[in-house]
């Protein structure tokens, strides 16, 4: 089963999600910003991103920029961070099986699934 992590207020996101759409393919969406990660599945989808939880994080966003900017975490403390503050989580991510991918340009979904155009 094919996941979209999604936050509708984001235009990236919805394009991520309409791409989906386009391909004709079955998949749930979630819309993180409700359904929060917990520790345990953010580290499942960093692992199959296969990142690190720092490449994660949108940098331009004002809680960073004033909280976190320039601060030394480990890998846990960034994760809760990210799990506290969903909105800093870079958009969309796309998950099938044991694969993800952040998909910004949505067109990533295509390397990563091995989809036709």
């Amino acid at each position: 089963m094919i996941k979209i992590y999604h936050n509708p207020r984001c235009r990236k996101s919805r394009s991520g999600l309409e791409y989906l759409k386009t391909k004709g393919l079955e998949f749930k969406v979630v819309e993180y910003m409700k359904e929060h990660f917990t520790v345990e599945s953010f580290k499942e989808i960093l692992a199959k991103l296969n990142i690190s939880p720092k490449e994660m994080i949108r940098e331009q966003e004002q809680i960073y920029l004033k909280q976190f900017k320039g601060r030394n975490f480990t890998n846990e403390e960034w994760i809760k961070i990210l799990i506290e503050n969903p909105n800093l989580i870079k958009r969309p991510i796309v998950e099938k099986d044991y694969k993800a991918v952040w998909a910004d340009p949505p067109e990533k979904i295509d390397n990563l699934f091995k989809l036709k155009k």
